[in-house]
C-alpha cells in the first residue's frame, strides 16, 4: 500500500515512464505480442512459471509486475541478492493462506541465477502445486546457472537487447514526459543511443540527466561526453558474454571473415578480457582449425603470445591482433584434429592389444626368446628409406585416421602420404583399411 508521503515522493524517469500494460513494453514483440509464448498464456487465461532471461534493461521486472496485474495475482518480489530462506518461508506462507481465500501469487525472483541449488530446490513444492506462479529474472544463461529439476518445471524466455527502434521509442516517451526535447544534436543523439548498448533504463536514466540540463545550444557529442561518462561494455569475464564473444572470435577465424575476427577481439580486449587468454585460444585455433594446412599459423600464435608476455599491454596487443589477420587468412583444416579423435576412439575401444613383437625392444635374454624384436626391419637400411612393416597390433585391420584436405601445404602432405602407400603397396605389406 502506498502512502501518502510516498506518492509526493521524486520517483525515477524510468520508474515514471514504466508500462501501464503489456502492450506499452517495447523491444519484446516477440514474447508479448498475441502470437507469442507469453502472448498467448495471457490470452488464454493460464500463466505458467517461467524464466526470462535478457541483458540488462531488456524489461523483466516490468513484465513480471504486468503479468501479475493482468493475472489478478499478488506480486510478491524478492531480489536473490538480499533474500535468503527466512524470506522465501514468509512469501510462501502468505501465497497458501491467499490460495485458501482463492487468490494466486506471482512470485518475483530478481537474479534468480544467485540463489544456490538448494534454495532452488526449496522452489519446486510450492511451484508444483500451484502455491505460486514463479517468474525468474537472470541475466546469465539458465543452462549454466539453475537446477535441472528448476528448469524442467519452468518455461525460458529470451528477451532481446533492445534495439535502437526500440530506444528511439524510450527517448520519444521520455521527451514527452519532460515537455521538451533532449538538448542533442543529431549525432549526439545517435551516440546516447550506443552508450546505452541496448539497456532501456540506462537510456532513461542517461536522458533525465540531459533533462535537466538548463536549456541552451544542443550538445555535440564532446559536450555528451562531458556530461555523462562513457559506459563499460556488459562483459562478465567468468560468465555467458565472455564465452560468447570468444565464441565469436574462434567462429569468426574458422569462416576466414578475417575483419569480422578482429572486431571481436577488439571487443574482448576493451572489455577487459585477459590477452593472456585470447592468445591460448589462438594457440588453440592454430592447431585445431589450421593445422598442417598452414604449419607457420601454429609459431605465428605462440609467437604472438610471447611477444604479448614480453612487451605487455597495449604494445603486445598488436601481436595478438597481428595473430588474427594470420590465422583469419590463413588456409583451414580440422584433419589432424579429427585424426587425433578419432585415433582416441579407436585406442579405447581397441583396450590393451599389445604392440607387434617385432617392434619392441628384448633387452633381456627371456624377451629375445619369446620373439621380441625379432623381424624388426631398420627403414634406414630399407630401399628409399622405407620398410612399409605394420606398426599397429597384430589382427588390427590397419584403419586411417589422417585424411589431410587438398588446401595449402596438406596438399604437399598428401602426396607424401600417397607415397608411402604406394611404397607399402608395392612391397606386399599393405592391408585392408578401416573407416
Amino acid at each position: 500500500m502506498t502512502t501518502l508521503f510516498e506518492s509526493q515522493a521524486p520517483r525515477p524517469l524510468a520508474d515514471r515512464l514504466r508500462p501501464a500494460a503489456l502492450g506499452e513494453v517495447v523491444g519484446q514483440d516477440h514474447l508479448l505480442a498475441a502470437e507469442g509464448p507469453i502472448g498467448r498464456m495471457v490470452a488464454a487465461g493460464r500463466l505458467a512459471s517461467m524464466i526470462l532471461w535478457g541483458p540488462p534493461g531488456s524489461g523483466k521486472t516490468t513484465i513480471a509486475r504486468l503479468l501479475a496485474d493482468v493475472g489478478g495475482l499478488a506480486f510478491e518480489p524478492l531480489s536473490a541478492v538480499f533474500s535468503g530462506v527466512a524470506d522465501l518461508r514468509k512469501v510462501f506462507e502468505r501465497a497458501r493462506e491467499r490460495r485458501g481465500m482463492g487468490r494466486g501469487t506471482l512470485l518475483f525472483i530478481d537474479e534468480i541465477h544467485r540463489f544456490n541449488r538448494a534454495q532452488q530446490d526449496g522452489f519446486l513444492p510450492y511451484v508444483e502445486d500451484g502455491t505460486v506462479v514463479l517468474v525468474g529474472a537472470t541475466t546469465e544463461n539458465p543452462s549454466f546457472e539453475l537446477n535441472a529439476a528448476l528448469l524442467s518445471r519452468c518455461q525460458v524466455f529470451v528477451l532481446k537487447r533492445l534495439s535502437d527502434a526500440a530506444l528511439e521509442e524510450l527517448v520519444a516517451r521520455a521527451e514527452a514526459e519532460a515537455g521538451r526535447g533532449l538538448p542533442l544534436d543529431g549525432d549526439a543523439r545517435g551516440a546516447l543511443i550506443a552508450m546505452a548498448d541496448g539497456d532501456g533504463r540506462y537510456l532513461l536514466n542517461l536522458s533525465e540527466e540531459l533533462l535537466a540540463l538548463p536549456e541552451g545550444a544542443p550538445l555535440d557529442n564532446a559536450g555528451l561526453a562531458e556530461v555523462v561518462q562513457k559506459r563499460a561494455p556488459l562483459y562478465d569475464k567468468s560468465q555467458d558474454g565472455h564465452f560468447n564473444l570468444i565464441s565469436a572470435l574462434h567462429k569468426s577465424l574458422r569462416g576466414s571473415d578475417t575483419d569480422a575476427a578482429l572486431y571481436w577481439l577488439a571487443r574482448m580486449l576493451a572489455a577487459g578480457e585477459d590477452p593472456n587468454y585470447v592468445a591460448r585460444r589462438l594457440v588453440r585455433f592454430a592447431v585445431e582449425d589450421v593445422g598442417l594446412a598452414d604449419p607457420q599459423a601454429l609459431v605465428q600464435a605462440t609467437a604472438a603470445w610471447q611477444a604479448y608476455e614480453r612487451l605487455g599491454s597495449p604494445e603486445g596487443e598488436l601481436a595478438l591482433a597481428q595473430a588474427v589477420i594470420y590465422l583469419g587468412t590463413a588456409p583451414k583444416s580440422n584433419a589432424a584434429y579429427k585424426a587425433f579423435g578419432a585415433a582416441g576412439r579407436a585406442a579405447g575401444e581397441t583396450g590393451s592389444l599389445m604392440p607387434p613383437k617385432h617392434i619392441l625392444n628384448a633387452p633381456t635374454g627371456l624377451m629375445k626368446e619369446l620373439g621380441y624384436g625379432a623381424g624388426y626391419a631398420y627403414d634406414h637400411d630399407a630401399a628409399e628409406g622405407f620398410s612399409g612393416q605394420n606398426y599397429f597390433p597384430e589382427g588390427m585391420a590397419r584403419p586411417r585416421f589422417y585424411r589431410p584436405v587438398d588446401r595449402g601445404f596438406e596438399r604437399e602432405v598428401k602426396k607424401r602420404l600417397d607415397y608411402w602407400a604406394k611404397l607399402r603397396a608395392g612391397k606386399g605389406r599393405e592391408r585392408p583399411e578401416t573407416e
